[in-house]
């Protein structure tokens, strides 16, 4: 089944997830900046978490599969791109890595299960796991032995970000931070080589590119619409080459792209942690970004690889509704009119809603004021637990990314 997704709201039919594995586990505090966490989630806590959010989405008829079931099942299906794995993954592994590329290529390679494999790959190496003595004279006296010389990758349960489906195509990204650039390896071998995707997906931007983009920057509002954020992890120029690939695919049914300028923080990183629809007329948003969101409005241009650009100067429900051809649009507003509420609860991810069908969504349930707001404007709320899974900075929607929805 290759890749379908023309709107955030159709009804969800497969979909990708991540359930978390040992990278968790590999995250020690003075790690946590640098692998974009904040805090250390309880691995044992947070895979319960994930498995509610797993049957929640199978109770409402979704396929879910698995990244690491797709890589493995790459890999099982044609084994010569096992070496050609496991050398890039080093590669890109960084110095360290490198100056150890034969021991990690030996040790990688000798584990046998193509499952276990990629989620090796997934947790990190450690010093005191390769074999041969005497790696590092001077290094081996001032750091631990239990030093990482292959990183985690300990994001990798939001799996919206390191590609995003687009009508029937997929934007392989270039991730902001380099901690995240290796997701999208499992990407690239996926999307191009397992059977379900090889073959019949366009790519309207590819992971060397050099500009970041990322999947929680990208939603589908319509066949014909696509909004991107500029935020902290998505640049203008990225956008440019994703409209320009996309307006250049005779295929492809998108005809305008809207261009969100958000305030490049943290806790603002993707536009989905703002703004997410849930309805066919109705979204949620954060009003902290009400007064300072700037739209622009991509279109093609008049000769080819060209492009329009406008600024909208319309409030945002109008911008929405007329894109969508809509005579309205109902902004929830995370938190309601209590800003302290507000705050709390965007920084706890209530903005960041995964539809599963128009009106209905899963939501994190700590998140309650929204929740009961939500369920006043006519929404079908599923709540599922998240006091691990939200210190890693994501909602039901980063943790999800849609293979395949029905057309709306």
């Amino acid at each position: 089944m290759p890749i379908h997704v023309k709107s955030e709201i159709g009804t969800l039919k497969r979909v990708m997830l991540h359930r978390p594995g040992q990278e968790l586990e590999h995250l020690v505090p003075g790690e946590l900046e640098r692998l974009l966490f904040d805090d250390i989630p309880y691995l044992r806590a947070a895979r319960q978490e994930h498995d509610v959010f797993a049957g929640i989405l199978r109770e409402q008829g979704v396929e879910v599969v698995y990244l690491e079931d797709l890589m493995a099942g790459t890999l099982k299906g044609r084994p010569q791109l096992r070496e050609r794995f496991i050398r890039q993954f080093i590669e890109e592994g960084g110095n360290i890595a490198q100056k150890f590329k034969d021991q990690l290529f030996r040790l990688l390679d000798g584990i046998e299960d193509e499952r276990e494999l990629v989620q090796k790959t997934m947790a990190g190496v450690r010093m005191n796991e390769l074999k041969a003595g005497g790696h590092s004279p001077l290094a081996d006296r001032v750091r631990p032995d239990s030093r990482f010389i292959l990183d985690p990758i300990p994001n990798l349960y939001f799996t919206r970000d390191p590609f995003a489906s687009i009508g029937c195509g997929v934007s392989l990204n270039y991730m902001y931070s380099r901690t995240r650039r290796r997701e999208t390896i499992y990407g690239s071998y996926i999307l191009e080589e397992h059977p379900d995707f090889a073959g019949s997906t366009p790519f309207y931007y590819r992971r060397d590119y050099p500009f970041s983009i990322e999947g929680g920057d990208i939603l589908n509002l319509s066949r014909r619409v696509l909004a991107v954020g500029i935020s902290q992890r998505t640049t203008p120029e990225a956008i440019e080459l994703l409209a320009q690939n996309i307006f250049g695919d005779d295929t492809a049914e998108i005809e305008t792209i809207l261009a969100f300028d958000i305030p490049s923080i943290r806790a603002y990183m993707h536009l989905d942690t703002v703004m997410t629809q849930i309805d066919y007329d109705k979204f949620t948003v954060h009003p902290g970004i009400l007064g300072s969101l700037r739209v622009y409005e991509i279109c093609r241009g008049d000769h080819r690889d060209t492009l329009n650009v406008t600024e909208l100067d319309s409030s945002l429900p109008v911008i929405l509704g007329t894109h969508l051809g809509l005579d309205q649009v109902t902004m929830i507003r995370c938190g309601g009119k209590d800003r302290v509420a507000s705050e709390r609860e965007q920084w706890n991810d209530g903005s960041n809603t995964l539809c599963i069908a128009p009106g209905k969504v899963v939501v994190y349930d700590r998140n309650y004021i929204t929740n009961g707001i939500l369920r006043e404007n006519g929404v079908e709320v599923l709540e599922m637990p998240s006091s691990e899974l939200s210190r890693g900075r994501g909602g039901p929607r980063c943790m999800s990314m849609p293979l395949w929805r029905e057309d709306v």
